[in-house]
């Protein structure tokens, strides 16, 4: 009696080379390999230039309006190319809202909340991610219960607390307020329970470094793409803001929304000298971009590689 041995069938080579079709493509899904880029197709670049146009029309839109006569902003259509009123009309502006105070108070005012808010949102965001003391969770969970009360419950209260201390008018009033905020450090504590690994700090730890060595030589340098990120926002809002600063501070010493709140006051104003003014207070933020753009971007580039 002769058996026969089942045939054996061969597992898939996994490492075999992958078969091409005649148009050179594999058959199935095309994987990127190092080094390679995504090409966009007609519609990406039609769409990217619809989103950059409609991006860049309302700057384009105020230096238009900044440089015509009220008259001729409002007529229909409006103008679409420039005039030649843009020189008068930034002067009329810098001088009937004291603009040049009204700049300094606001690189003042958003400078330092900058400033504080990346040294004490880092601090905390480390402690939260990367530290383990009794309670952390419940405080970070109140942290970021902060985010769901609406700021003009706080109006009142924070109003008649900087009165009481003397700072009514003044630029502390607005600064100290805003030292740090539940989102800054929600944002870097996130950012680093990811990108910064305990066997960093443990390395440290063994060749002696203190805390603040700690800080300094590994978190900072890890956190610094979150940091020029968190930077820009806070930069961003502080300078925006309008509510607080008009509530705490007076004419005689504005920040530039509160200025540009000025030229807009009258029963009839005059929408083209707004327009400067509005322009004016948009250089500075351009200008901000344009120097820190670069470190800007690497650092949203950081963070999307980090996801």
């Amino acid at each position: 009696m002769t058996t026969t041995s089942p045939t054996k069938t061969s597992a898939p080579d996994l490492l075999q080379a992958p078969s091409y079709t005649a148009s050179g493509k594999t058959p199935g899904r095309l994987r990127l390999g190092a080094g390679q880029q995504l090409r966009g197709g007609p519609f990406t670049y039609a769409a990217l230039i619809v989103v950059g146009l409609g991006s860049i029309f309302p700057l384009y839109w105020t230096l238009v309006a900044a440089s015509h006569d009220q008259q001729r902003v409002l007529d229909s259509p409006p103008p679409l190319v420039p005039g030649g009123r843009l020189g008068s009309n930034l002067q009329a502006a810098w001088e009937q809202a004291n603009l040049g105070k009204a700049i300094v108070n606001s690189v003042i005012v958003a400078g330092s909340i900058t400033v504080a808010t990346l040294f004490f949102c880092t601090l905390a965001g480390y402690a939260f991610a990367k530290m383990r003391f009794r309670g952390r969770n419940v405080l970070m969970t109140a942290v970021i219960a902060t985010l769901t009360i609406p700021p003009q419950l706080s109006v009142v209260p924070l109003f008649m607390m900087m009165s009481d201390i003397g700072w009514g008018g003044k630029l502390e009033s607005v600064i100290f307020p805003t030292l740090v905020g539940a989102f800054g450090v929600f944002f870097m504590r996130q950012y680093l329970v990811e990108a910064l690994p305990y066997e960093l700090i443990e390395a440290a730890k063994v060749d002696g470094a203190s805390n603040f060595r700690i800080v300094w030589s590994v978190v900072l340098p890890v956190a610094r793409p979150a940091m020029m990120v968190l930077g820009m926002l806070t930069f961003v809002q502080a300078w925006n803001d309008f509510f607080w600063p008009f509530l705490a501070l007076n004419q005689q010493n504005p920040t530039i929304q509160v200025a540009l709140g000025q030229l807009s006051a009258s029963y009839t104003p005059d929408q083209s000298i707004v327009m400067a003014g509005a322009l004016i207070s948009t250089l500075p933020l351009l200008l901000v971009f344009v120097i820190f753009g670069k470190q800007i971007v690497g650092g949203i580039m950081a963070g999307a590689v980090k996801g």
